[in-house]
């Protein structure tokens, strides 16, 4: 059973002494990788946590719902909260630590006046919808990455906005800590899976469907440049009107910047879309011809 810690002082000192008895067994220095996530888990999350595990003789899983994430009209108070499963799930796939803090222990004033800030490309795409939607992200894992300090950090792809920030961030601050990315995990039909899906009825669960697919055309139309690509999306995406769209670009995956007509190469598609009352997210990497 995974050893389940509350507290800062607590994860550090089980840290301590898991790392005395790898040593123990083998390297003498083991490696520590983190896996941050908000709880809720499914077989994304169990991907991270593999990658996690080839990469780490330690592997800590972080369970902390962030308000700093949340706007002032999202779900705060609607996200799942299922510690109890998730660490079921996580004994079965061999997890050591899991670092679920109470609010108190990660923000201690209540109020945060010192944040770290994501920058006009935190503002973009997810961070236009949900302002300083990314400036609690970043918060929230620098303060995991100086509490834990891994070698390695674990993300999905799905949220590829958050990890170029992520990554961005650990360059700009000199954290000393590897990122490793695993591709977006999906159902058999396609659908990212996401904690959010459950709130999905049986009709919005199949026009959800809409984001993967129009992805795919969007991948189809790739050699034809980067308007084509949208266009090919789109017309996918105005089939439903269950479906109500957010955002779709296509960025240069470098800068995070819209990808111009006459850019070459790897480039990534980023969609956002309501269906009902839930909001989901995807993406795909493409080659512009």
């Amino acid at each position: 059973m995974p050893v389940v810690v509350e507290t800062i002082a607590g994860l550090r000192s089980q840290l301590r002494q898991a790392k005395a008895h790898a040593a123990a067994e083998g390297p003498t220095r083991p490696r520590v990788a983190l896996v941050p996530t908000m709880g809720a888990l499914h077989e994304g999350h169990m991907a991270l946590v593999e990658r996690a595990q080839e990469r780490a003789e330690i592997v800590v899983v972080s369970i902390f719902v962030n308000p700093l994430q949340f706007g002032a009209s999202e779900d705060l108070d609607l996200y799942p909260r299922t510690v109890e499963s998730d660490v079921e799930r996580l004994r079965t796939h061999g997890v050591q630590i899991v670092f679920a803090p109470t609010l108190s222990e990660m923000y201690p004033a209540g109020d945060v006046p010192t944040k770290v800030t994501a920058g006009d490309i935190g503002n973009l795409y997810e961070g236009r919808s949900r302002r300083g939607h990314f400036d609690g992200v970043l918060t929230v894992v620098a303060k995991l990455l100086h509490v834990v300090g891994p070698d390695t950090v674990v993300f999905g792809q799905k949220d590829a906005q958050q990890v170029f920030l992520v990554k961005r961030m650990i360059s700009d601050l000199n954290f000393d800590v590897q990122v490793a990315t695993v591709p977006t995990v999906r159902e058999d039909d396609g659908l990212a899976l996401s904690s959010r899906n459950r709130f999905l009825d049986a009709r919005e669960r199949i026009a959800a469907r809409a984001l993967s697919r129009a992805l795919e055309a969007a991948e189809s139309s790739a050699d034809r440049g980067p308007d084509a690509v949208l266009a090919a999306a789109q017309s996918v995406l105005a089939g439903d009107d269950t479906v109500q769209l957010d955002y779709l670009q296509v960025v240069n995956p470098a800068t995070f910047l819209p990808a111009d007509d006459n850019h070459h190469g790897r480039a990534i598609v980023l969609v956002a879309a309501r269906i009902g009352d839930t909001r989901l997210i995807d993406n795909a990497t493409i080659q512009l011809g």
